[in-house]
């Protein structure tokens, strides 16, 4: 006697298989459109895609927008911002290839756990990548696309091109990109200028710049600021003194 096969097992069969195609099709989809990144060794952007889609949100809302940003040179950017931006975001910028996997590996395990994507494990490359051709959205496709711009990134530009790109493009607040830029609004100076502790209160809101400034007194940001001081005192990156006389 021969059994019946359940119509409802077969649905669900054909309907996951359809969605696996779509999935896949998506993925392949966007990697074949990703931008070129081969004139990024010499030339800067005149926008980004986050820019653009700043702008966009803004004109929806019928909110004025304004974009705050000034170039300045990787070699004339303040030692102490590059030393407090490594220790926030990327300690082992300069030692992975535009990927951590390690970092990575704990930002899968604490999202699954939690549910929601609550660590981003995004490497200086990868947020670079997103902020020049990408956008802020929290999708799988768009995270796999960050990671291959970011190995391309890393093939064919220098490190230091990269931080350069980096600490001259990213968002520092609305409307304000690049450090230069940050620098004068915040503390009325150039990022050439910036001392120990104006560039730990920049460092510390990448991690969301449009929540908070640098003069932010909530707990997390405190802690934040602290927590970046103590490493880069660790590191070698402050002296006693200079750590002794930060202000947070």
């Amino acid at each position: 006697m021969s059994k019946k096969k359940n119509p409802g097992i077969k649905l669900i069969i054909i309907l996951a298989a359809a969605a696996i195609f779509y999935f896949t099709g998506s993925i392949v989809i966007d990697l074949m459109q990703l931008p070129s990144i081969d004139d990024l060794a010499k030339r800067n952007p005149a926008s980004t895609a986050l820019m653009e889609q700043r702008t966009k949100e803004a004109l929806a809302k019928k909110k004025p927008y304004r974009i705050s940003r000034s170039y300045i040179p990787y070699n004339s950017i303040s030692p102490y911002l590059k030393k407090a931006v490594l220790v926030a975001e990327d300690a082992a910028f300069f030692s992975h290839q535009g990927i951590d996997y390690n970092e990575l590996r704990e930002a899968i395990k604490t999202d699954w756990k939690k549910k929601r994507w609550a660590r981003g494990g995004s490497t200086i490359t990868m947020q670079l990548a997103k902020n020049l051709y990408l956008s802020t959205s929290k999708s799988l496709t768009r995270k796999i696309s960050e990671a291959v711009l970011a190995r391309r990134m890393d093939d064919q530009l220098s490190k230091a091109r990269i931080f350069d790109l980096y600490l001259n493009y990213i968002e520092w607040g609305d409307g304000i990109f690049g450090c230069q830029a940050a620098s004068g609004v915040y503390f009325d100076c150039s990022a050439s200028e910036l001392g120990p502790e104006q560039a730990i209160r920049l460092a510390s809101i990448i991690v969301n710049p449009r929540k908070y400034d640098p003069f932010a007194d909530t707990k997390r940001m405190v802690n934040r600021r602290k927590w970046i001081a103590q490493k880069m005192l660790q590191y070698g990156h402050l002296t006693e003194e200079e750590y002794r006389e930060l202000n947070f």
